[in-house]
């Protein structure tokens, strides 16, 4: 099948289907200049992502993350929705998908419209504080980084600069000096720990919203997946759901996914060359 003929099956699939759920990955936000973790292959570029223990037991690693997010949080700030998170916001406003689960942090499907929408990994726009369960905004926390450490936001190109390395959650692959000097924001309320709110790996989502997601995938008729290679269970496993209830895949990927065996549609594209002719 040439692409037109796969666009027009993956038309047939959204009319055949009245509850089709959307699950989408970081393959979506390229187009607005986030980069994915992984490459064609599935495999992961840069270095070990910071694990969720090993960032509340040890300072030495909440040091380093905040350094390199202060680095990493322009290339997020700045990012906007592209063409592909606008047509899902159109094709959900059009009854011709049914809800949104998204492994993005980066809260683009919101800020396109979407809204029926759970995101899975949290919202990187946000930290909470450990002690006290206070929100605060990411942008806040950036200024105030800043100010409390300009040698290191100078070195880091914190101050507007596009990091070229910075990951979908904002951890920017640079090395920075002097990091025993780097100081640490607190919570404003209460002075305790903070951490965005973004399910860090070797930690686990919250059961509501688990519970939620599982719930909409039970209701679905059928999944499309979106940019996401699916090496990480926690999106897989909705591959898995649905091959087990015989309800039918598509998928939309650049590259190789965990459930290509369970997949019974995929184009090999961008979504913001398909999406958008989807309406």
């Amino acid at each position: 099948m040439n692409l037109n003929q796969q666009i027009d099956h993956l038309d047939s699939f959204l009319h055949q289907h009245r509850r089709v759920l959307v699950l989408t990955g970081a393959g979506l936000s390229t187009a607005s200049g986030i980069p994915d973790y992984r490459d064609q292959d599935g495999v992961r570029r840069g270095r070990a992502p910071i694990q969720g223990p090993d960032f509340r037991k040890s300072e030495a690693v909440r040091r380093r993350y905040w350094a390199r997010s202060m680095a990493g949080w322009p290339t997020l700030a700045g990012a906007r929705p592209n063409i592909a998170h606008q047509a899902l916001a159109g094709l959900e406003q059009a009854g011709r998908i049914d809800a949104i689960i998204t492994q993005n942090v980066d809260g683009l499907h919101q800020r396109a419209g979407s809204s029926k929408l759970i995101e899975l990994h949290g919202n990187i726009h946000y930290v909470k504080c450990l002690d006290c369960g206070a929100l605060h905004e990411r942008a806040a926390i950036q200024s105030w980084l800043k100010d409390a450490n300009p040698a290191l936001a100078a070195e880091a190109g914190a101050h507007g600069e596009i990091v070229p390395e910075t990951r979908p959650d904002g951890d920017a692959e640079v090395e920075l000096d002097a990091l025993q000097a780097f100081h640490l924001p607190t919570c404003s309320d209460c002075g305790g720990t903070l951490q965005p709110d973004v399910i860090f790996f070797g930690d686990n989502i919250p059961p509501q919203r688990t519970a939620q997601a599982l719930a909409w995938a039970e209701e679905a008729d059928a999944l499309l997946v979106i940019g996401s290679s699916l090496m990480v269970f926690s999106g897989y496993r909705f591959c898995k759901l649905a091959a087990q209830a015989n309800k039918p895949i598509a998928a939309i990927n650049l590259g190789k996914t965990r459930a290509d065996d369970l997949i019974g549609l995929k184009i090999a594209a961008s979504a913001v060359d398909i999406l958008p002719r989807l309406l």
